[in-house]
């Protein structure tokens, strides 16, 4: 392989020199951004979960390339938006408004030079609003789609057929499943087995409701219990699932199905002409930034 057939390979945007992220973008290529978050994981799971979502987006684009369609991943934004998990030494979070701000500008700086093929790869919960939020406004005022792929929500509706309904419904939750095995496949290293809680931590009494770790509260009636929504950050602990249920087997299952499914509606999307202005939306009205 020659010198310039390994730079035309490189799906990495930070790799590239601005005259071949140019011609590729000007050519086509589609870009990914990947969004994650810097949190509490709980004691055995590195916070800088993004590592996960660009790390799979690499992988996409890399599976991209060999079929025939060319892809290019921005830098991670690092810093997620600020939802349940406050600030834990070492976090640092986002408030949504600068979060939307923030998607914004990238939007703004890649759309003017052509860039109308963009997927966000998006590896924290707490994104998906502003996310939403932004990308409708490029959809409403410019015509362009930008789909949000939101890999744990997939990921999670992914386990019960590798683990069973059973298993994965105990293994899911922050610090757990399906985070922790993917982290364990992508990043073994860096995982600490030795500090791995059992199982999920007791939950909370606020008031006399039972307060799990997503702004949600349970009520006992004589009906059941009700799920009552509560502004509640995380308790002591960040894991609300059982790790020990997690492994790099699953974690490599988990992360080619997710690869497959990036891949699959990149074919999908390029097949229908996606590029062009929206059937959904009205024209574009130039290439502003929303």
């Amino acid at each position: 392989m020659s010198m310039d057939d390994r730079h035309e390979s490189r799906v990495l945007l930070g790799e590239l020199t601005s005259t071949d992220a140019s011609r590729r973008i000007a050519a086509g290529a589609i870009l990914l951004l990947p969004l994650g978050s810097q949190e509490d994981q709980g004691p055995h799971i590195p916070m800088g979960d993004h590592r996960c979502a660009e790390r799979i987006a690499a992988m996409i684009a890399q599976a991209a390339i060999r079929a025939g369609i060319d892809c290019l991943v921005v830098p991670a934004l690092p810093f997620g938006g600020r939802d349940f998990f406050g600030s834990r030494p070492g976090g640092i979070a986002l408030t949504q408004e600068t979060l939307r701000a923030v998607l914004r500008d990238m939007f703004g700086c890649l759309l003017p030079h052509g860039a109308t093929r963009m997927i966000v790869i998006n590896g924290h919960g707490g994104n998906a609003q502003a996310i939403h939020d932004v990308t409708q406004e490029i959809l409403l005022r410019q015509g362009v789609l930008v789909p949000n792929l939101q890999i744990w929500r997939i990921a999670a509706g992914l386990l019960p057929a590798i683990l069973g309904a059973d298993m994965a419904f105990r293994a899911q939750g922050h610090g757990a499943d399906p985070l922790a095995s993917v982290a364990m496949h992508l990043f073994p290293d860096l995982i600490r087995p030795g500090t791995m809680p059992h199982g999920p931590a007791p939950a909370r009494d606020v008031f006399g409701l039972r307060a799990g770790n997503f702004g949600t509260g349970h009520l006992e009636t004589d009906l059941g219990a009700v799920e009552i929504a509560l502004p509640l950050e995380i308790g002591d602990s960040a894991v609300s699932g059982d790790p020990t249920l997690s492994s790099a087997g699953t974690g490599a299952a988990l992360t080619g199905q997710l690869v497959a499914i990036g891949v699959a509606l990149i074919a999908t999307l390029t097949a229908r002409g996606w590029g062009a202005s929206s059937p959904a939306a009205p024209a574009r009205q130039g290439s502003s930034a929303p």
